[in-house]
């Protein structure tokens, strides 16, 4: 029988515990993150008040600050990483020295140093949080979460202003429930549980709505095996799945704050994926007992169901046995360039099918430099969803006698793909031009997709990947993981694991004007594009790898089904 909440936290937070007491004994604290000290000073902390030990562990808190005060600046913020002197990072840190003062000051009784020690440490970089600025969205309810700890501590006016200062832009949260940063990571670990925060000691029940918003957001991304979609994500998550156990305290919150079944049933998924930080969760349990009261009776969302996040440009199609996903909202087409901050996927398909699963579907080319396919939003139709994009790349016609430079110096100019001392601002462009046009029909199992690729004349390949394990079948192998589907009506191909397959299909396949598709003049591969190659870089993914391919103008028609017992 799987433990309950409260137990399995228990369990959790002793073993890292012991962790830290090995690590005292090798001496291994000094030269740690600030983040890393503070987290471990909330646990042992949270273990004197889940009776996992008594002084000795506080005597190793006493430590452990004192090293945190050798990280400190003059400001009162802690150094280290590549953020200098930063409000924001201090912040993570400071929320977890906060809450262990918290706990102490709820258990009573005679004080230990510590106390004194936090008290002292959280005064000294108060400071600078109250009047410290932040560079992404979320670090704006971290810090104020910080701030609203140390409101609980002392109280202070100031506290409260600087608070409201940063509420009072609004909480980035869009119709959809996503936050700007479209972030699983950032909103599971930083937006949510941080709101929740603020809402608790300013009494701001529209911050847990919003909250509440968020995680109905994160039951249509849940994917079949317990992770949340990040294709859509804007920050470093884009690249890697998201396990749904950072979400488990808020979803725990609002299931019992809400009576909410199906909160309740995402709940127990992520318990079952462990409790990804104990310390975190043991201090919610000593300052917030009632977070371990029994859940509402668990309820599922139904299935079929479908949700459109229009502004991301995301849809999930959830069906008793598949899960499709496609994707149109990449910022690339709009800002041209890969960063941070910018959701740079090519990925516009994936599919799961039990143990099958198509984890990315990406259309390549090579075109200038450009890089793979990135829609330019995506359009719902019914069943029928339509990704497009238009690419151009110019050649330049000699410069105006009028703008002549005797010497040979003109101005070097950003091209939109490169840099170059040709002032391309003042010459006439001649316009290469690509269109790509992505049409999927979703039906029962997977989706039927048309694909149309118009203008210039290259080679494109279709790489469908999958997640490692399985075995593909009907397709000829070009090298380790990698096949390629003969681009022939009724060529088929298949990905099997277990009991569960994928299916690949051709229906059609012509130059779109009933003539036969020009073959691609090279093999099949993945092109990241200029801005990955120049830094020796790539996005491209790994695992078993299928390739259709030809020659523009194409106009192909192939059916992707998913098979689960």
């Amino acid at each position: 029988m799987a433990l309950g909440f409260a137990a399995q936290v228990h369990t959790a937070l002793a073993a890292q515990v012991r962790s830290i007491v090995e690590e005292a004994a090798e001496g291994a604290w000094r030269g740690l993150q600030h983040r890393s000290l503070a987290e471990r000073i909330k646990a042992l902390v949270a273990a004197t008040r889940s009776d996992l030990g008594g002084t000795e562990l506080l005597d190793h808190a006493v430590t452990l600050v004192a090293l945190l005060r050798d990280l400190q600046g003059p400001s009162g913020l802690f150094t280290g990483g590549d953020n200098v002197d930063s409000p924001p990072d201090s912040a993570f840190s400071i929320n977890d020295l906060a809450d262990a003062l918290l706990m102490l000051r709820q258990a009573g009784g005679t004080p230990h140093r510590l106390a004194g020690d936090l008290e002292h440490l959280l005064a000294t970089a108060t400071p600078a949080l109250a009047k410290g600025g932040v560079h992404t969205p979320n670090h704006r309810w971290e810090l104020s979460a910080a701030l609203a700890r140390l409101f609980l501590i002392s109280p202070e006016p100031a506290l409260a202003s600087r608070v409201e200062q940063w509420l009072a832009e609004g909480v980035d949260i869009d119709g959809d429930g996503l936050y700007s940063e479209r972030s699983a990571n950032y909103a599971a670990h930083v937006s949510n549980p941080s709101l929740l925060t603020i809402a608790e000691v300013f009494d701001r029940p529209d911050l847990v709505a919003a909250v509440e918003r968020n995680l109905d957001a994160t039951l249509d991304l849940l994917l079949p095996d317990g992770s949340v979609e990040t294709v859509l994500s804007r920050r470093q998550d884009q690249h890697r799945p998201m396990p749904l156990a950072g979400y488990l305290l808020p979803l725990r919150h609002l299931a019992l704050l809400r009576g909410r079944g199906d909160l309740a049933w995402a709940a127990e998924i992520a318990l079952a994926q462990g409790i990804f930080s104990p310390a975190d969760a043991a201090t919610r349990l000593v300052l917030d007992p009632g977070i371990g009261r029994d859940l509402p009776p668990a309820t599922p969302p139904r299935r079929p169901r479908r949700r459109v996040f229009g502004a991301a440009g995301l849809l999930m199609e959830h069906r008793p046995a598949t899960t499709t996903v496609l994707f149109g909202g990449s910022d690339y087409p709009r800002h041209g360039r890969i960063r941070s901050g910018l959701a740079n996927s090519p990925t516009f398909l994936r599919l799961f099918a039990g143990e099958a699963v198509l984890s990315s579907a990406r259309l390549s080319r090579t075109f200038f430099g450009k890089g793979p396919f990135r829609a330019d939003g995506l359009a719902v139709d019914g069943d029928s969803v339509t990704l497009a994009e238009t690419e151009s790349a110019a050649y330049y016609q000699p410069l105006a006698p009028q703008h002549h430079d005797a010497q040979g110096h003109y101005r070097l100019v950003d091209e939109g793909r490169f840099s170059a001392a040709m002032d391309f601002g003042r010459r006439t462009r001649d316009d290469v031009t690509l269109t790509t046009t992505v049409r999927a029909r979703l039906t029962a199992a997977g989706v039927e997709l048309v694909l149309d690729l118009t203008g210039a004349v290259l080679d494109w390949a279709l790489e469908l990947a999958f997640q490692p394990g399985g075995t593909v079948t009907g397709a000829r192998a070009l090298g380790p993981d990698r096949w390629q589907l003969d681009a022939a009506p009724e060529a088929a191909a298949a990905y099997q694991i277990g009991g569960s397959a994928i299916s690949v299909m051709l229906l059609d396949v012509s130059d779109g004007q009933g003539n036969a598709m020009p073959t691609a003049n090279a093999e099949p591969a993945y092109e990241p594009g200029e801005e990955y190659r120049y830094l020796a870089g790539t996005d491209a993914v790994s695992g078993p790898r299928l390739y259709l391919s030809g020659r523009v103008p194409a106009h192909v028609r192939l059916l992707i089904s998913g098979n689960a017992p």
